[in-house]
């Protein structure tokens, strides 16, 4: 069942389950934990989650909070998440560099990309901000937005304002067209909580910065092995970001492809179905 301590018809079930069919299992599978709980959620959780037989989390930080708030580890297992991994393998393997960039942009300046919606909490502008410091500097990067969302019509201004090179690509679902666009970009940046954007960017090869407050990021953070996969920066800092930004790109032994096998190891190895399924199986066989 899905792990919500707020729906109470699972309260319901898992309760009259005890009672009613007790040789029965029940197991749920969510977020869990997010380490900003305050001492009321902290108890309404241990208790809720304390009434399944299993619980499966996202990520191994949340496993982390749950044990330090008393929960039993013994019924902790992180089960990842996962998009729609074979069809992206496949085109993985038919993806070839493209020009698609330097056609649109017409220059050859590195490429920061963010695919997914365009909502406030995904604090777009800080990209904004940040190209537009990195330009003062002398550094001059393009920056590409797929997806739409309520926020557009302000990053369009802010884009304006800033004299920045920006390109708003829309909402995509053909899945080659992302595939190509991810591929062909240097850097994804998700300054708010990045979610799947980054299991997206990096199936497709393209490492991943976002912010370091756990606490209000989403569980796959956990795909960013620092300087391979991605790096992390102070949240809500632009110099920050800036400066991860910058140095991504200054390192002397920096390889892209080398960088891109990182990636696809990091997704390869634990944020597909299968092994999504293995440990269902480990836990419930």
């Amino acid at each position: 069942m899905l792990g919500e301590p707020f729906t109470l018809s699972t309260w319901a079930f898992m309760l009259l389950k005890k009672i009613v069919v007790p040789e029965k299992k029940v197991y749920l599978w969510s977020h869990g934990w997010y380490g900003r709980e305050n001492f009321t959620k902290k108890w309404i959780k241990r208790a809720f989650f304390g009434l399944a037989d299993g619980n499966f989390l996202y990520g191994n930080y949340a496993r982390k909070v749950a044990i330090e708030q008393g929960n039993n580890p013994d019924k902790l297992w992180v089960i990842h998440n996962s998009l729609n991994y074979s069809k992206h393998i496949e085109l993985r393997r038919l993806i070839k560099p493209s020009a698609i960039y330097k056609e649109y942009f017409g220059d050859d300046n590195p490429v920061l990309i963010f695919i997914g919606r365009l909502t406030k909490i995904k604090k777009l502008n800080q990209i904004f901000e940040a190209v537009a410091f990195l330009k003062k500097q002398g550094s001059n990067y393009n920056v590409v937005l797929v997806g739409d969302g309520e926020e557009r019509s302000m990053l369009e201004i802010e884009a304006i304002k800033l004299k920045i090179p920006v390109w708003f690509y829309g909402s995509c679902y053909d899945e080659i067209k992302n595939a190509e666009l991810i591929y062909n970009a240097d850097l994804c940046v998700s300054p708010g909580n990045v979610g799947l954007t980054a299991i997206h960017a990096m199936t497709f090869g393209t490492p991943v910065i976002t912010h370091s407050n756990f606490s209000n990021q989403m569980p796959e953070f956990e795909a960013i092995i620092p300087n391979k996969t991605g790096n992390f920066f102070t949240e809500n800092s632009i110099e920050n970001l800036v400066e991860s930004i910058s140095k991504w790109f200054s390192d002397k032994n920096y390889s892209r492809e080398r960088i891109r096998q990182y990636c696809y190891k990091e997704i390869d190895n634990f944020w597909t179905p299968k092994y999504q399924l293995d440990i269902i199986k480990k836990h419930l066989s």
